[in-house]
């Protein structure tokens, strides 16, 4: 199975209760129940400014991951990958 990734921050989607919501309850296959809550964006910001949010993470991150990314790193790969993510390909 492919992983998907929520299109605002770039989680991976790996379990049901990690979904956002709509605003009717059900659940978003697109976005984290960190990024999108009950039909709408839990953040008003840019995507410079959830690259600033997400990198607190990158120690999370490392934890479970093979390789090991540097805070500048990490910056560096969100600014690439980001723009593919649907929240921010409009910008």
């Amino acid at each position: 199975m492919e992983t998907k990734f929520c299109q605002s921050c770039g989680m991976p989607l790996q379990k049901n209760e990690e979904l956002g919501t709509n605003h009717d309850g059900s659940k978003n296959e697109e976005y984290c129940c960190y990024c999108y809550k009950d039909g709408a964006f839990t953040m008003d910001c840019t995507m410079d400014q959830m690259i600033d949010h997400c990198v607190q993470f990158v120690d999370e991150f490392n934890k479970d991951a093979d390789f090991h990314y540097t805070k500048e790193e990490a910056v560096a790969n969100m600014k690439l990958f980001f723009p593919t993510l649907k929240r921010w390909a409009v910008q």
